[in-house]
């Protein structure tokens, strides 16, 4: 059962500011000639569109697992988790940053949840993903984690 699910999608600006590649495909192509612009620009438009649909990833907690894009990890190596907003987020991204920290960012979301990776055989000491709502993923990872191994809030 999906406990959280969010899309890391894009925003509209990001979305908007892609239409730049019709003009800069149109410099290239229009003095070949006019349908090789058009339609090369047309067709690069669609492929950014489309990539930035297809690539946004998606952070899920399930009963068994968090999910942060293509890596899953079993609700029972889940450690204590900390969600960071503002100034936290941005310290926990850069100076205090563990090299060996296994990241999924994304520039446009500023809220980042830290979950301790608690397994012996895996070097990485914990992953720092960004979400929109670090609070909502931090309940939902220490809910009912009595059931999956994981450190309740209370114990935190």
């Amino acid at each position: 059962m999906t406990v959280y699910r969010e899309r890391l999608w894009a925003p509209p600006a990001l979305y908007l500011a892609t239409a730049l590649v019709i003009p800069a495909s149109l410099l290239v192509f229009l003095p070949i000639s006019v349908t090789a612009g058009v339609v090369v620009a047309i067709g690069m438009e669609l492929a950014v569109l489309v990539l930035l649909w297809v690539l946004a990833p998606v952070v899920e907690v399930t009963d068994t697992e968090f999910r942060a894009g293509r890596a899953h990890l079993p609700r029972t190596a889940v450690g204590e988790v900390a969600g960071y907003t503002g100034t936290a987020a941005t310290s926990q991204r850069g100076p205090e940053l563990d090299a060996r920290a296994w990241t999924l960012f994304r520039g446009y979301v500023h809220g980042v949840v830290k979950v301790e990776v608690r397994d012996a055989a895996d070097p990485t000491p914990y992953w720092l993903v960004s979400v929109r709502d670090p609070e909502a993923v931090t309940r939902a990872l220490t809910t009912g984690a009595t059931s999956a191994g994981t450190a309740t809030a209370a114990e935190r």
